[in-house]
């Protein structure tokens, strides 16, 4: 395993799932019936719900049962609201919810067959649960990040099972978004691959995959367009309404940048940002000024009440 210090500093020009570098390929299928899913909170919850819906047995585990609480009341009341709207039978939600199994002991998810963490986006955090993890989980276990920018070889550096740690990045709100972006570190095992891609189409999305690198394609892409966004508004080009909705209704974006900036959380933004400034080494990817400064002063958005929209 590498240090701690070399984890911090991905290289990401080498990772590349080129044939010198690609794992040799066992042609063994793997069988995923069986998911633990380690964090309750909006994302975590989500993925449990899918999960369970898709008739997968779901272990879904946090540190304090408050949160597992909170957690199993949040699908709850989500399989209630699809019910409501005719999108599910009744039967089919109480079977669903009957899959999800909730516990504060991370040790529930050794027998799982696919591992997803959903915890909150912190490096070291990452590196320390996926070591705990690798000597929880059977040797023949996934484990899967749902990380939004953090190197998946540097979180499969924290396990003896590189080859089977992958990248399982799905959006928010998660039974609603379709997309699953699956991010290949430089061993991961092609079968893998095609198991998380197999499960993730089961829960009824659709999953494309890419290499390890800052960002992965979704935030490379999205977060850059968000920070142009924030610097447009810092020098005063318009306001916050007319920036969004010229995006709205002249981009046919279904949200305007700086209420999704809002959504995902100001500090997620300007961590991402981070991420790409560092790890591609190119200025154009700095964060603006006024980002840092607003998740200085504590506006994250939504989840604060307060970002480039009041939510109070």
């Amino acid at each position: 395993m590498r240090s701690p210090a070399s984890r911090l500093q991905p290289d990401w020009t080498t990772n590349r799932l080129s044939k010198a570098h690609a794992p040799p390929y066992t042609r063994q299928r793997v069988e995923i019936s069986s998911i633990a899913v380690l964090g309750a909170g909006q994302m975590g919850n989500g993925i449990a719900q899918v999960a369970a819906c898709a008739g997968y047995e779901v272990t879904m585990i946090d540190i304090e049962q408050r949160f597992v609480d909170h957690g199993m009341a949040s699908i709850e009341s989500s399989l209630a609201k699809l019910v409501s709207k005719g999108r599910m039978d009744e039967e089919d939600a109480k079977a669903a919810l009957s899959r999800v199994r909730a516990c504060t002991d991370r040790g529930e998810a050794g027998d799982s067959d696919l591992v997803v963490e959903a915890i909150p986006e912190i490096p070291e955090l990452k590196f320390s649960t996926f070591s705990e993890l690798d000597d929880i989980c059977k040797p023949e276990a996934i484990l899967a990040s749902n990380t939004s920018s953090i190197s998946i070889d540097d979180i499969a550096a924290s396990t003896n099972r590189p080859d089977r740690v992958i990248g399982m990045h799905f959006m928010n709100p998660v039974p609603i978004m379709k997309l699953v972006e699956i991010i290949n570190g430089s061993q991961t095992l092609p079968e893998v691959n095609a198991a998380v891609v197999e499960a993730a189409e089961r829960m009824g999305k659709t999953a494309l995959s890419c290499n390890d690198s800052p960002g992965f394609v979704s935030n490379r892409i999205l977060c850059p367009m968000l920070n142009e966004a924030i610097l447009t508004l810092q020098e005063g080009v318009a306001e916050p309404e007319a920036i969004d909705g010229i995006m709205r209704l002249g981009m046919n974006h279904p949200i305007g940048p700086l209420a999704l900036a809002d959504l995902i959380g100001l500090d997620t933004v300007l961590h991402i940002m981070n991420v790409l400034h560092e790890g591609l080494g190119d200025d154009k990817y700095a964060p603006a000024p006024l980002l840092v400064e607003m998740v200085e002063q504590g506006k994250l958005g939504r989840k604060s009440g307060q970002g480039f929209y009041s939510y109070q």
